[in-house]
């Protein structure tokens, strides 16, 4: 394994991570808590095999490149022109807090200035793929809330480009003792500032003005020629390449290239299909990022110096979180909002590490300082999906506080509109639709214009609306979800028609729907030959395999030309 260290690196991980990952599922607990475990295995702090916790770090640059790209391709400019209001002074106003709350933990032990400071700082900005998975995994990427969290990503973004650039001439200075103040020349950090802010101008005039052009149509020609395997090479050359180059040429992050090579990207038509082409890719090196920030912990100093770890993660989860959650209120916005933004914050990650890395390179930040940092945010990692569970358990609370709030109100345009509190339906006989996508639609509107009773479940606000237009019942949340099913009143349905792409989703709706309703004629759409066998398991009565009844209507119209 010694000669092929990436090849050991990406299988070790890869391979524990689903180990861990089975485990923590069995043991009720988040997938990424075994992500993290295979990286505390496969560490240096740990006996036994050690991964290259160099190699591991790149990797896992990847997954958060492939990521952000994703992000950037459902996220116009407008998106993120439309909470620049609330990002930029929310992020700078969260960061400051944090920054201040941490410089005072190093004043009371005894840290020096510089020290506090390059701490307090990296205490203050989140992970990107932590806040991004969690988004996801909640579908809040295309509501206010997660247009706000993604322009809060992308100011702290930017505000670590230019502490990056900018830390060791401030840091020779804080660190100069009493003659550090006369080597500090501010036309020198005024330069620099200058200089930092003159290149990303300049990249996002860039893609602005050639990568809104120039992406869609390398796309577009590729696409033309009908081969898959070009296709995808083509989108990965884009996120990648625009990515290294940004990071290369004008001395932005990774991410932020990666992002709006995805912004570019996304003016295409064929931006769904660049999404489907990643995503495999995305989540492999996702994993790997879990992973090698596990490497990265030395739980010994969890044992020697455990009040001062929990300082830190307390900054990170409560410090960070109330500053957030004024912020928010303060803008006016609903409490479920804010409530999301400061949970989404209270953690960090892939930043934190790089900025108290160069603190300790430039002697800044004492070792036994980093190790407390990346312990604290491990732990803020294992907390945040049990504090995401808290806000999901608050959420029929927060349902009707809001409804009772804006009663027969007309909602502003810059409030999110409010979730409904889920209503058994009185429909008997009815065919229940989940999922309103082509295939849901064509069977939707074939059976309402037929005259049988429908009620479809779906939780895209714009398909919602024109379902009602049309007078179409409509139960507005995820179809996974156990009260979205029992609110559809499976019991008294004549049908259950499935048809969510996703074979994991669309399976846990079968089985769901099986146990309420042993009776119920289930029917539902798979994309593979497994995911058919999976529905049938699951107690689907037929499943329809795209391929086939393709070929069986090709068939049938070649009989009929020869009749």
């Amino acid at each position: 394994m010694h000669d092929a260290p990436l090849i050991a690196t990406i299988v070790s991980g890869i391979v524990l991570a689903f180990v861990f990952a089975a485990i923590a599922y069995k043991l009720r607990l988040p997938p990424l808590a075994g992500y993290l475990m295979a990286g505390v295995v496969v560490g240096p702090f740990t006996p036994g095999y050690v991964a290259d916790g160099h190699l591991a770090h790149q990797l896992a640059e990847l997954g958060v490149v492939l990521l952000m790209f994703g992000v950037g391709l459902h996220f116009s400019l407008k998106d993120l022109l439309s909470v620049k209001n609330i990002a930029i002074p929310g992020a700078l106003g969260q960061m400051a807090v944090a920054t201040v709350l941490g410089m005072l933990l190093g004043w009371g032990l005894g840290w020096p200035f510089a020290q506090g400071f390059v701490f307090g700082l990296a205490l203050s900005v989140a992970s990107t793929v932590v806040l991004l998975r969690a988004m996801d995994e909640r579908r809040l990427m295309e509501t206010e809330r997660g247009r706000i969290a993604i322009g809060w990503l992308i100011v702290e973004d930017l505000a670590m480009v230019l502490a990056l650039v900018l830390l060791p001439a401030i840091g020779l200075a804080l660190g100069g003792g009493e003659s550090g103040a006369a080597t500090l020349s501010f036309a020198a950090i005024a330069g620099t500032v200058a200089l930092t802010i003159g290149k990303v101008v300049l990249f996002v005039a860039m893609m602005l003005v050639v990568g809104k052009r120039l992406i869609p149509w390398i796309l577009k020609v590729v696409a033309h020629t009908g081969s898959r395997e070009l296709f995808r090479l083509a989108v990965l050359a884009i996120a990648l390449g625009v990515a290294f180059g940004a990071a290369g040429l004008f001395g932005v992050s990774f991410e932020l290239g990666a992002f709006f090579a995805g912004m570019m990207m996304g003016e295409s038509k064929l931006a769904q299909r660049a999404t489907e082409e990643t995503l495999p890719l995305r989540d492999a090196f996702a994993v790997l990022f879990f992973v090698s920030i596990g490497m990265l912990f030395n739980y010994h100093v969890v044992l020697t110096e455990p009040l001062v770890v929990l300082a830190a993660l307390s900054i990170i989860v409560i410090g960070k979180s109330l500053a957030a959650f004024g912020i928010v209120l303060a803008f006016g916005r609903p409490l479920r909002t804010a409530l999301t933004i400061a949970t989404s914050l209270a953690q960090i990650g892939e930043f934190s590490f790089i900025l108290i890395g160069v603190g300790v390179a430039q002697n800044l930040v004492s070792k036994e300082a980093q190790d407390v940092l990346l312990a604290a945010a491990i732990l803020s990692i294992l907390l945040n999906p049990l504090l995401f569970k808290l806000l999901d358990r608050a959420k029929p609370w927060l349902d009707a506080r809001e409804a009772l709030q804006l009663g027969d109100a007309v909602v502003p345009a810059s409030i999110e509109p409010v979730s409904e509190i889920l209503v058994t339906s009185a429909l008997r006989g009815h065919v229940v639709v989940a999922g309103y996508g082509r295939v849901g639609r064509l069977v939707g509107e074939t059976l309402h214009g037929r005259g049988n009773a429908v009620l479809v479940l779906e939780e895209e606000q714009e398909r919602v609306a024109m379902l009602r237009e049309q007078g179409i019942e409509t139960i507005v949340g995820n179809a996974a979800r156990d009260d979205v099913l029992e609110a559809a009143n499976l019991i008294q349905a004549r049908a259950l028609v499935v048809t969510v792409p996703d074979a994991f989703e669309s399976g846990e709706v079968v089985r769901v729907a099986r146990l309420a309703n042993p009776q119920l004629q289930i029917i539902a759409r798979a994309d593979s030959d497994a995911s058919m066998a999976h529905l049938q398991q699951q107690g689907a009565d037929l499943v329809v395999l795209a391929e086939p009844e393709l070929a069986r209507g090709m068939l049938e119209h070649l009989g009929a030309l020869q009749h």
